[in-house]
């Protein structure tokens, strides 16, 4: 018997990044961390930076960094809309950790004029791209 699939896309707003069946989306939410899977309720939401994680039709997993952005669940498909999606072996962990220090430092250093909005978002944006570079080194090293 053949595993039950959700037809799913993940754009960005570049391109198309994945398109195809799944078994499983795991995904951040406003609200905190939302599983889909065949046959869930209708649903439109935000979503905020970090990881997306696919189980594909054969079993296989595959893990994403979405910089935040949109996700819409109906009965037949599945759509994540983000401005940016990189799959997880195309981050590049060195920028990540400047962008990190960065921001960081913008913030240790925030004046009158300091848009502190701005800095956190980047800082978040970091710090998303990090998380998933070490759920994919901890999957790795099991």
């Amino acid at each position: 018997m053949a595993a039950m699939t959700v037809h799913i896309d993940i754009v960005s707003a570049e391109s198309s990044i994945f398109n195809g069946r799944v078994s499983h989306l795991q995904v951040t939410g406003e609200e905190g961390d939302l599983g889909i899977m065949p046959g869930h309720t209708p649903l439109l939401t935000t979503i905020k930076p970090g990881m997306a994680r696919i189980v594909k039709q054969d079993g296989s997993e595959e893990v994403f960094y979405l910089s935040g952005g949109m996700l819409e669940v109906q009965p037949s498909s599945v759509a994540v809309l983000a401005d940016v999606v990189m799959r997880a072996d195309d981050i590049d962990e060195q920028a990540a950790l400047e962008a990190k220090k960065r921001a960081e430092a913008l913030i240790a250093e925030a004046g009158q004029d300091f848009n502190y909005e701005a800095a956190m978002v980047e800082l978040s944006k970091a710090m998303a791209q990090l998380r998933v570079v070490e759920t994919i080194k901890k999957n790795i090293a099991r």
